[in-house]
Formats: C-alpha cells, structure tokens, sequence
C-alpha cells in the first residue's frame, strides 16, 4: 500500500455495502472519499446484519494504526440571513418570533381569554373584567418586559412595578401597567383547546406548546446551517408542578423538571432542533422505532444532517456500537464515551485492568473501543481516532499524557452545556407557575 493511496476492504465498515470504499490523500494532504452507490434496502439494513459479520480485534498500542479517515464534509456552514447591523439587535429576535408566530399567539390568546371569561363567575371587582382583545405589538411589549425581567433581577413579580423608592422601576410602569401584564400573562395561549383531538394530534402531551415547537424548530433549522462538529445532549428546566412525565436528575443542577434532548452545534451553542420527552410517547421518526430510545433520539434529531460528513458528540447514554454502524451507513461520524455493558462491545475489553495511565483498544471497521485509566476508567468509541497519546500540561505545570479523543471530546461535547450558560444569563423563567406550557414557553 502506497503513502498516496489507500484501500479499505472491511465489509461495511464504511459505505453500509458489500463494495469497496476507495479513501485517497489529495495534493493537499486531506482525505478524498469515492464511495460506490448504495440501494435503499442497503441504507436500511439493521445494525445486528452488521455486527455479525465483523469481531473487534485488540490492537497493538505500541504500533496502533492510523486512524480512520473523516467522511467528506459536504455541507456548506452558513447563516442564511439578510442583517443589517445597523438596525440593531431586534432584528435577531424577529427572525424567531416573526408575524406568523405573533399571529398564531396573539389569535390563541384573544379566544382563550374570551371562552375563559364567559364561561367564569366572575366576582364583581375582578381584573378579568377589564379584559381587552390583545395585538401583535402588545405582545412584543410583554415578550420584552419578560425579557428584561432576566436582566434586571427581583425576587417577585410585583416588585418590578414598586412604588417605592428602595426598590421602584420607572420603566416598567411607563411600558404597561402591572394589571394589564397580569392579565396578558393570565390568558397567555398557543393553542385551540376546542379543535384538540388527543387521538389525530402529533403529540398529545404538549398540545398545548406544539404550534411554539413546530415554528421554532422550523426557523431553527432554516436559520442556520451548522459547522462540522455538533453535539447531542440533554436540558434540564427546572418545574416541580404536578406533571406525570417530569423528571429527576440528581446529577443536574435542578434536579426536577422537564428534560429536553438538543442536538447543538458544539463551538457556538446553537441550537438546531429539539424533542421534548414526554414519556414513552415522545415523538421520534417512525423510520427509527426498532431501534433503542437513546438511538431513537439521535436519529430524529440528526435526520437533516445525515450523508453530509457531519461529527456528533455524544455521552454515555447514546452511545453505542450499534449507534455507530448505522451513522457510518449515512456517512457521519461519531465519538464519545461509551458504557461497557453495552452490546456488542467485547468482553475482554470489559475486564481488562488496566494501571493509570494505560490505555488498550479494541477496533472493527471504522469503530475504535478505547479504555484509558485516569483516576477511574474512561471508555470510549470513536470512528475518526485511533488510541494515540498526545501530552497535556496541567495544572501544575506537569507534563502528562492523555488519549487525543479524550482532548478533542471534552473541546466539542460542551454544546448543550454552552446553551444553558447562555439561558442562565437571562433567567427569565420564574420560580413559581402551575402551568407547565407558560414556564417552558418563557425559554424560548
């Protein structure tokens, strides 16, 4: 095999086929890629046809070989806007929350008022009496207040149209008066409750935000095409109300809540879709249902991105062998860490005890199994590194040695983790609220 050429026969380790992937350096020094034409019951083929076919083979660490070539990027990174900056920042929010979507809250709050107050005993002082059909710029006003509240903090509501000269906003009470935002955010509404039909609707469970969701994933995918590398990981809102699918995770910071998956692109934090889990009838891709729920979630959220050399990040909860072999088939790597029960990962590699500081590998295909004793063992799988060791300084100015995925996972895995830093500059949900669609809307 020449320094210039090189020839990769491993049964579908890299096109999904029984053909031979043909993977080239250029002038440049990159990879070139030649990959034969698949039909569609190939692409299809199930991920145990795949495994059977080919065992991981231990490699030798003291001669590991090189590691396996990227997929071609073929997607072009780009953000598909008209901006003038000299309009100012407004603009940005518009992109998201434009007419359309105004429309929709500003129609869904003007019925859901009028039903509520008609069909109410209303007692003879109540604020809801003085209820008004709202507009689309009223509603700009409201989503701006709310806003600022994240910015200029108070520990209640009311404090932001105080009278008092300790703690007073002039600006609140010259925008709108403490009343009328109480009853915009009392009547807040995205939905038509009397066209709901819980056996028609494309998710049930959160009918009550799935005109929101449709629109804000729709502009987030048209918005932005993202860089090569992006990550996949889950967002914790903090709700404690009565909610059957809530739920608790210790190791985060709010512990209760309701859990989002997000797919980001991992330098900026961008978010470019989201599922929002609602138990066992969360709304994934129908195309995917036999596989795992964590590779469900991968699969639905990676669909536009396929077949076009994307990298995903993820943890050890999505991550898997199985997972892999099916991104290879679409032409998309992945790296991260990796629990070893999982199947098909072998079980000597399970076993093996290893000192600080040793590393073994495993390999089968395009798929690298890596195990690196650190303070405690780390594993992970890659399909673009191999098990080289690259040094690190640390903290004490000492020279170490550390596996290059593990470097290059922890500088592309913070993505979700970039969006949350983001949203906790901005706080604007509030500590209390009995309605789960309100709290969850304000983090849009």
């Amino acid at each position: 095999m020449s320094d210039n050429e090189q020839l990769i026969t491993d049964d579908n380790s890299y096109s999904g086929s029984d053909s031979e992937s043909e993977i080239s350096l250029n002038d440049s020094g990159s990879y070139e890629s030649s990959f034969s034409d698949c039909s569609s019951d190939e692409e299809t083929e199930s991920s145990d046809d795949l495994t059977q076919v080919r065992n991981f083979c231990e490699l030798d660490i003291t001669n590991p070989p090189s590691p396996p070539p990227r997929f071609p990027f073929t997607a072009n990174p780009a953000v598909h806007l008209n901006i003038d900056l000299s309009n100012g920042t407004l603009q940005f929010l518009d992109i998201f929350f434009d007419d359309n979507l105004l429309e929709i809250i500003v129609s869904e709050t003007n019925k859901y008022a009028d039903r509520t107050i008609r069909n109410s005993n209303l007692r003879r002082k109540s604020r809801a009496k003085k209820w008004e059909p709202t507009t689309k710029n009223e509603i700009q006003v409201f989503l701006a207040l709310n806003i600022l509240q994240g910015i200029v903090k108070k520990p209640d509501v009311e404090q932001y149209w105080s009278k008092r000269h300790s703690t007073s906003t002039p600006f609140f009470t010259k925008i709108m008066s403490y009343r009328r935002f109480h009853l915009i955010h009392r009547y807040l509404h995205f939905s038509d409750d009397t066209k709901f039909d819980a056996k028609t609707h494309e998710c049930p469970k959160l009918q009550k935000l799935w005109p929101i969701i449709k629109h804000l994933n729709t502009r987030y995918r048209e918005t932005i095409t993202p860089e090569r590398d992006v990550t996949i990981d889950e967002s914790l809102m903090l709700y404690k109300g009565r909610l059957h699918w809530k739920q608790y995770i210790p190791l985060k910071r709010s512990r209760f809540g309701i859990k989002s998956f997000i797919l980001c692109e991992s330098k900026s934090g961008y978010v470019y879709q989201l599922i929002i889990y609602t138990g066992k009838d969360t709304l994934f891709d129908d195309n995917y249902q036999h596989l795992c729920k964590s590779s469900q979630v991968v699969m639905t959220l990676m669909q536009p991105l396929l077949n076009k050399g994307y990298c995903l990040t993820t943890d050890n909860y999505y991550t898997s062998p199985e997972l892999a072999d099916i991104l290879i088939n679409r032409r998309t790597d992945i790296y991260g860490t990796l629990k070893l029960t999982r199947k098909d990962v072998p079980k000597e590699l399970q076993k093996k005890k290893l000192k600080l500081g040793e590393i073994c590998a495993y390999e089968r295909g395009k798929v690298c199994l890596i195990k690196w004793m650190d303070k405690k063992a780390v594993s992970l799988l890659s399909t673009i590194h191999n098990p080289i060791m690259i040094e690190v300084p640390s903290y004490k100015n000492e020279v170490r040695k550390k596996p290059k995925v593990v470097m290059e996972y922890n500088n592309t895995m913070g993505g979700v983790d970039r969006m949350d830093q983001h949203l906790t500059n901005y706080p604007v949900t509030k500590k209390r609220g009995k309605k789960y669609y309100k709290k969850y809307s304000s983090t849009f």
